[in-house]
């Protein structure tokens, strides 16, 4: 027998026909049209960047590429070249110092990927893989906040991030910023639309990125808790997303405390060569007092106003109605980055993936004339290139 497929001619009175399936023209317009704004904002802020750059560079001095392999970005290109260190390092004396197990590997894979399949050498390799995933991340920024805010609003907000933050210029770099925030932003946006195990999965690889990825299983948490709560009934889902986000730095921290053979391996080495442990703010109260009362130095000052201007943005948004989710997480990128004490004047590029005190001023921005917005954002863009420009050629210590 003849199965018989029911079309419009037999369809009752009452029917709704199903609409046309998209042709290949329609569907390379709709991803021509989702890419543009984030592909277009990567290409303007990333030459602005790079030309400021290179016009505050010294002719004799180190290069453009060298710039962007600065600090950290040869110690995660050494990773993915010669692999971790094996033990503890010491200096002459005796002394423990760190070494390169306290950075988290996925950026270093990143890196090793890249290179396995463009065969450019390792350095180069790296500044591709920031590149690369700083195009994801805005892609994936523009998307969530155009689903939360809308689309102007989330045009407004990636210049900002890309172009305007004051230390954006990382994002640049062989650093694992970009790769952070575009599993981050991945996982907030996967979550909004209830893709339980694709949040999962995006929030343990944020885990293998950076240890501030536990804001990110915070607010996937949260967004469970939500729906779970809207729902009114337990499912498997959300639970097993929470779970699976979960397990990245943990995992990260055992493997080291198995390599070492000490199980606080990580935090011992973090605080032999950066000094790095939770203080509840204390370096960072002390840092704001003393430069503010003395005020002695450019960047000491650039850095304590502009870390409390992200502050007091970032207590703004709890009175905008902004995504609960978002609100974790952003928030729990500021409070990790100056409850801890790190070099305060890395504090800048740490925040730089946290998104959220951007958000007040990109919902002003749409809400202002166009050529109002244009002009500030013209204005912004110009003071974050040559702010992180400056950070890298004039400032002797690490960013």
């Amino acid at each position: 027998m003849t199965a018989l497929v029911p079309d419009s001619s037999t369809a009752g009175p009452g029917a709704i026909p199903a609409p046309p399936e998209p042709s290949a023209r329609q569907r390379a317009k709709r991803i021509f049209r989702f890419l543009l704004p984030a592909c277009a904002v990567y290409a303007v802020t990333t030459a602005l960047h790079l030309l400021i750059l290179s016009a505050m560079s010294d002719a004799d001095g180190p290069g453009l590429r060298k710039r962007l392999l600065a600090w950290d970005g040869n110690l995660y290109v050494g990773i993915a070249q010669d692999g971790y260190a094996h033990a503890y390092s010491y200096t002459d004396d005796g002394s423990l110092t760190g070494n390169n197990l306290a950075f988290f590997p996925l950026f270093p894979m990143l890196i090793r990927a890249v290179h396995a399949v463009t065969w450019l050498d390792w350095g180069t390799s790296g500044i591709v893989a920031a590149h690369l995933a700083l195009l994801a991340a805005l892609i994936v920024v523009h998307r969530l906040l155009a689903r939360l805010h809308g689309g102007r609003t989330a045009l407004y907000a990636i210049v900002l991030l890309a172009g305007a933050q004051p230390m954006a210029l990382s994002f640049l770099m062989s650093y694992s910023e970009s790769l952070f925030l575009a599993l981050a932003a991945g996982t907030l946006l996967a979550a909004h639309r209830k893709a339980w195990l694709t949040a999962g999965t995006l929030a343990l690889l944020t885990g293998l990125t950076r240890p501030a990825a536990a804001a990110v299983a915070a607010a996937l948490a949260v967004a469970a808790l939500l729906h779970l709560l809207r729902e009114r009934r337990i499912t498997p889902r959300p639970l097993a997303a929470v779970a699976l986000g979960c397990l990245g730095t943990p995992f990260y921290l055992w493997w080291v405390g198995r390599r070492i053979g000490e199980p606080d391996a990580w935090f011992r080495i973090q605080e032999a060569g950066w000094g790095t442990h939770w203080d509840n703010g204390a370096a960072f109260l002390d840092f704001l007092g003393e430069t503010l009362r003395r005020g002695e130095g450019w960047v000491s000052v650039s850095t304590a106003v502009l870390l409390l201007a992200l502050a007091c943005a970032t207590v703004l948004t709890w009175h905008r109605g902004t995504w609960p989710p978002l609100l974790v997480y952003g928030t729990g990128i500021v409070v990790l980055t100056l409850a801890q004490s790190n070099y305060s004047h890395s504090k800048l590029r740490l925040l730089i993936p946290a998104v959220l005190f951007l958000v007040p001023a990109a919902r002003a921005l749409a809400a202002a004339r166009t050529r109002t917005a244009v002009t500030v954002l013209c204005a912004a863009t110009l003071f974050g290139c040559w702010y992180g420009a400056f950070m890298l050629t004039v400032w002797k210590y690490a960013i």
